[in-house]
């Protein structure tokens, strides 16, 4: 499919030729092939005018908390309210073998029989943070294809799942009931990035559920008093996070949910907040694109190529120290490391067996 055929796709096409065209062009994104990147930023660059006019939701949790039902749930009560929904679920990558199970399809199995929905699972390939490396770009494809709700599954890995917060416009937090005391609610640095807590599972242990909601109350509170002053004052120009109770599998509390997620749009695009956070968001992705350009290049270079095998072999063997070794590799490729630290590294490789 031409490139220009792959957009009207996107764009304007019918349904079945949309999901087509919505497949290849994120199949396209997440290739590292140079010819396929070029091809990338130039469909990337003909979607965007078409993009921004979605709910971007980001959905965090711990493996078990009931994300993919909770999801499913969600899609189906939007779907019946009219809005089109697109779903991107992160599945993790194995350490050992790389490859990933990419389940959550099958999961959600009602959702995905929903005309008015789109899931699409991607590996996390390594990349930290709960999200995989071309999210962003897949959530650009899905807006221009005209789904009004994006929800951004994460792959579940606790207190360092914050990648996703800094791709959203909304970031959902979902807990379990008896999951931690007062202390382990205020433990968690990802709760400070939350603008909704979420108790799943409610109708196991109402009484547990009702319980953690106070103890992740209290804890938004300190927040709100030493990390973030804004949450300390009552301001109804602001968005203060909050907790509710729901149960994913019984679909119960979804209306609440949505009702909270409307008044979050409503009050950040009123005050400017939402639009100064995509903005925000832009240029930080930009910067972390910069940063996995230049990592790319650096190992590519010619002198950092012949020079890292026996540099990283002295690493291992404890004769030269990494930070050293670092330098000196960083001054092969000319990033700026001092004159006589490439001369040592150059010295030492012509010398080496």
């Amino acid at each position: 499919m031409k490139l220009n055929d792959l957009l009207a796709g996107i764009v304007h096409g019918p349904a079945a030729l949309q999901r087509r065209a919505m497949a290849k062009a994120i199949t396209l994104l997440e290739s590292t092939r140079t010819d396929h990147r070029a091809q990338g930023d130039e469909l990337l660059t003909g979607l965007l005018p078409h993009t921004g006019n979605a709910l971007r939701l980001g959905i965090s949790g711990v493996p078990g908390v009931g994300k993919s039902t909770f999801i499913e749930a969600l899609g189906l009560f939007l779907i019946e309210r009219g809005h089109r929904v697109a779903v991107l679920a992160v599945d993790p990558s194995s350490s050992v073998s790389g490859g990933s199970i990419l389940g959550d399809k099958t999961r959600m199995e009602r959702l995905s029989l929903e005309q008015g929905a789109y899931i699409r699972p991607s590996p996390s390939s390594g990349t930290l943070g709960g999200v995989a490396e071309k999210t962003r770009e897949a959530m650009l494809v899905c807006e221009a294809a005209g789904y009004d709700v994006v929800l951004v599954e994460t792959v579940g890995v606790g207190q360092s799942e914050t990648a996703v917060a800094g791709m959203t416009d909304m970031f959902v937090l979902l807990q379990l009931p008896n999951a931690g005391d007062d202390l382990q609610a205020i433990k968690k640095g990802v709760m400070e990035l939350a603008d909704l807590v979420v108790i799943n599972k409610a109708d196991i242990d109402p009484a547990a559920a009702t319980r953690a909601r106070a103890q992740i109350q209290s804890a938004l509170r300190i927040f709100g008093l030493h990390g973030n002053p804004e949450h300390a004052h009552h301001d109804t120009r602001l968005w203060h996070p909050e907790v509710i109770q729901i149960s994913g599998l019984r679909g119960e509390g979804l209306e609440a949910f949505w009702d909270c997620v409307t008044r979050f749009r409503s009050l950040q695009t009123a005050n400017g907040r939402l639009a100064a956070r995509r903005q925000q968001q832009a240029r930080a992705w930009m910067w972390s694109l910069i940063e996995s350009g230049l990592k790319s290049a650096f190992r590519q270079h010619p002198a950092v190529r012949d020079a890292l095998g026996p540099v990283t072999e002295r690493v291992a063997e404890g004769s030269l120290p990494p930070s050293t070794a670092a330098r000196q590799l960083l001054a092969a490729a000319g990033f700026g490391a001092a004159p006589d630290a490439a001369e040592g590294l150059n010295k030492e490789s012509a010398t080496s067996p």
